[in-house]
């Protein structure tokens, strides 16, 4: 595989909508072929699957559907656009990939990792992002974020802050656990800052 996969990683309202824009403006202009991509979701199953994730149920949904439902949509992810795409050269720069199920279902559902990281396994094959960047900001940032948006929350997003509170422990965990593919932007910074941190990270990438 040649080209380089990169994930972007955070809680509610971290903003990495805006930074997956800038980050695909940034390595175009370094000449990379660019798949933009999402999890869950990024093929018409995912798409599917993550409708299913995201709509707020009276019934609920049993954690163990929802960590497989993740990886269902992961394995097709994998197959139709990841691979493919990796084995043409090109750059992935998909919003979220493994590292938010440890951090979602692990942590915040609390869940069991070791059962997590035998699907993970067992689902991506050796596949691993070269490059991470976690926005990374408090809790109560995030959340007064989504709630300016004037929009319905989805599943996730109604959840309670200790929750994320939860995920976000996870997240930063993971970063001082493998600080060389996960790079921690400070997220509560202005939009110019955040980007010079985001471009020092793929500089060095690059």
């Amino acid at each position: 595989m040649n080209g380089k996969f990169i994930s972007i990683e955070g809680i509610e309202g971290a903003g990495k909508s805006t930074q997956m824009r800038f980050i695909q403006s940034f390595l175009e202009q370094q000449g990379k072929t660019i798949v933009v991509t999402r999890e869950p979701g990024g093929t018409a199953l995912g798409e599917q699957i993550r409708e299913l994730l995201l709509s707020p149920r009276d019934e609920g949904m049993s954690h163990d559907a929802e960590l497989l439902l993740m990886f269902a949509a992961r394995a097709e992810h994998l197959e139709q656009v990841i691979k493919p795409a990796l084995a043409r050269g090109d750059w992935v720069l998909s919003d979220r990939f493994v590292d938010a199920t440890f951090a979602y279902q692990g942590a915040g559902r609390g869940m069991n990792l070791d059962r997590i990281t035998s699907i993970s396994d067992w689902t991506l094959q050796g596949i691993r992002t070269d490059l991470t960047l976690l926005f990374d900001l408090p809790v109560d940032v995030g959340q007064t974020r989504v709630m300016k948006r004037n929009q319905e929350k989805d599943r996730f997003e109604q959840e309670k802050t200790a929750f994320f509170e939860k995920i976000r422990q996870c997240y930063l965990n993971r970063a001082e656990n493998e600080p060389k593919r996960i790079k921690v932007i400070d997220a509560s910074k202005s939009i110019d800052a955040i980007a010079e941190q985001v471009t020092a990270a793929l500089t060095e990438l690059l």
